[in-house]
């Protein structure tokens, strides 16, 4: 766990859910595994703050938790799983792209609570899209429930384990923390709910439609009192499923700005097909036949079979590799090869890199060291057809940011540099994770950044907060134009410039982050896939 990622996880934590919190997530995250008391003591917290900072962490999937041989239960913290937070809006409107504002708000709802069972969701949804639609209008929770199934039937949520209960639990003392199951096949099992209504709009504040006061209403019995269907089953967001979307989406895009939309398409067919049939951290898929492809192929996409043919061939001959041929049954089996097409895409990120901050020279070297894997520097200068001085600036720069390695290669036992064979060469796997470093520490830098901004301009923000809700307040008893435009003068020219100068850049450094975050999410996948291999 290098420093940036601490640093970054902490910054994370304090945004999502406060100091409190932060202080007992960092604390695991740099100590390891610990029980409470050591907890308690370490950080100089109260007992009772620290158990709730241990259940906000634990609801949200951020703290695993153990019992040991000896009946200590000890806490654990998911750095990987903090890192995610980052990814949040990225999963969220992939949703709303696939199955629209429903679904949008559903993964919202799930990862905004950590865990929920479907009937909650469900009713918090319905509510928050009749809020949105026009008066008269409300949102059937059955509409909701069928955006949740379809979610659930594509993997996109998943049940959480529960509680087990052992058989003898009646004579035994019980367990000092309860131990999670789940059974694989009961995983995307949506629970049969009858669920009969519609959402409901919140009241105004301070009187309802009939004009009552709202503190002479009647006290309404509680829903909370009606047995609740689907009690116990909880679910929450499968994020390994989104990640696996998001890979098939990059070589999707991969293949496109390499060959042309056609091949992409076709590609996007054989990973549609091998989403439910390949684990997400499969190094290849399962084989598909040429036969199988054609039919899968989107109603409308009209290319016969042999030119269908012709591009798998293609796809497979393609230096790359994205595509390998593996027999000749049924027109030809073809797998997508996951590792060879992530390890492209990681380069392709490096030589970015490498082209943006030290020019397009230093790229070509790059690419030649790579391609000839070990070069002496005079092979460099001439295989690259650059004057020596230049590759030999280049190449120590590149050395210097650690994109290139150097060899030592004695003839004698005694390393004299007059008998030695000096050979330029890429580590790979160890380049992306120096990248990797750099990401994280942008990402910081920008969260650190936008506070600051926001901070400055906090009376600001405070004062056009204010005057917003003066407005909303105004209109919502039908006041005259004449008075709104009084109201809103209250906000001055240079200050309303202010405010548009403070959300133009808190909107480019939100950009920013989600954009670091994609080759955050490359490199990630780079590395597990390698280090999965070996």
């Amino acid at each position: 766990m290098t420093q940036a990622e601490i640093k970054l996880c902490s910054l994370l934590l304090q945004e999502h859910f406060g100091e409190i919190v932060e202080k007992i997530g960092v604390h695991l995250i740099r100590t390891g595994s610990q029980p409470l008391r050591v907890i308690v003591h370490d950080t100089a917290t109260s007992l009772d703050q620290v158990k709730k900072a241990l259940c906000v962490l634990i609801q949200h999937n951020l703290v695993l938790y153990q019992v040991h041989k000896r009946g200590v239960v000890e806490y654990e913290a998911q750095c990987n799983r903090v890192l995610r937070m980052l990814r949040y809006p990225r999963y969220i409107y992939t949703t709303k792209a696939l199955y629209g504002d429903t679904g949008e708000l559903i993964v919202e709802e799930l990862l905004l609570n950590g865990k929920m069972t479907m009937s909650a969701v469900v009713k918090k949804v319905a509510d928050r899209l009749t809020e949105t639609v026009e008066d008269g209008k409300t949102m059937d929770y059955a509409e909701v429930s069928n955006t949740f199934v379809q979610l659930a039937d594509t993997r996109f949520v998943q049940r959480c384990p529960m509680v087990h209960i052992p058989e003898n639990s009646d004579t035994g003392p019980s367990p000092p923390a309860p131990s999670l199951v789940i059974n694989e096949k009961d995983m995307y099992l949506v629970p049969k709910l009858s669920l009969i209504g519609k959402g409901k709009r919140r009241r105004s504040s301070d009187e309802d439609a009939a004009g009552e006061p709202k503190a002479k209403r009647p006290k309404r019995p509680m829903d909370s009192k009606e047995p609740i269907p689907d009690d116990g089953i909880y679910w929450q967001a499968n994020l390994d499923r989104f990640h696996q979307h998001f890979r098939d989406q990059a070589i999707v895009s991969a293949v496109a700005n390499r060959m042309d939309q056609t091949s992409s398409e076709i590609m996007r067919a054989m990973l549609r097909m091998s989403e439910v049939t390949t684990s997400s951290d499969a190094p290849f898929t399962q084989p598909l036949s040429s036969n199988e492809i054609f039919r899968s192929l989107p109603v409308g996409y009209n290319i016969s079979k042999q030119v269908l043919d012709q591009y798998l061939t293609l796809l497979a001959d393609d230096p790359l590799e994205f595509v390998g041929k593996s027999g000749d049954s049924g027109g030809g089996m073809y797998i997508i090869n996951f590792c060879k097409a992530l390890a492209s895409l990681a380069i392709a990120t490096l030589e970015s890199v490498i082209q943006e901050r030290f020019g397009s020279r230093c790229a070509r070297i790059f690419r030649l060291v790579l391609q000839k894997k070990h070069l002496e520097q005079k092979q460099v200068e001439d295989f690259a057809m650059i004057p020596a001085k230049e590759a030999k600036d280049m190449l120590y720069k590149m050395l210097s940011e650690n994109f290139i390695s150097l060899q030592e290669i004695p003839k004698t036992p005694d390393h004299a540099p007059s008998r030695t064979f000096y050979l330029y060469t890429v580590n790979v796997l160890s380049a992306v994770r120096m990248l990797l470093h750099r990401c994280y520490k942008s990402v910081s830098n920008l969260i650190e950044r936008r506070q600051f901004e926001t901070k400055e301009n906090k009376r600001l923000l405070e004062k056009s907060q204010r005057v917003e809700a003066i407005i909303a307040s105004v209109q919502a008893t039908g006041a005259e134009e004449a008075q709104l435009q009084e109201i809103e003068e209250m906000i001055t020219a240079p200050e309303r410039q202010q405010l548009e100068t403070l959300k133009r850049n808190v909107n480019k450094l939100d950009a920013s982050e989600i954009q670091v975050d994609e080759t955050i999410f490359l490199l990630e996948s780079y590395i597990e896939s390698t280090t999965k291999r070996q």
